[in-house]
């Protein structure tokens, strides 16, 4: 997608500060973060949200969950968050699948 920020950082064209990647996902940390740790996970696929999924990219979202627990291990987050938002309303700010970790303090429920 010409217009999306996730995939410039993607293709190099916006710089992040990197933390994994392999041949299927991008994570970097987030620029506004909202707790010690706060990473984001992209798909290098473009996929603009939850809803937008198909049964063709289930492999796709199972390893975005892999590499979340792989990260997790690597910066021995034992407690986090994993949070994707889905459409405007719910707080969703960029049009490419995101998984947020969260962590490295207490968190609250609801989310404040």
């Amino acid at each position: 997608m010409d217009d999306c920020i996730f995939c410039k950082i993607i293709d190099g064209e916006i710089p992040s500060d990197k933390v994994y990647e392999d041949e299927t996902f991008l994570a970097f940390n987030d620029v506004n973060p909202q707790a010690p740790t706060h990473i984001l996970i992209i798909p290098k696929k473009h996929i603009p949200k939850i809803s937008d999924i198909t049964e063709s990219d289930n492999e796709l979202i199972g390893g975005l969950f892999t590499a979340a627990a792989k990260i997790c291990k690597e910066k021995s987050l034992s407690d986090f968050r994993l949070v994707i938002n889905n459409g405007e309303d719910a707080g969703q700010t960029v049009f490419h699948i995101h998984l947020h970790i969260i962590g490295g303090r207490s968190m609250e429920w609801p989310p404040g």
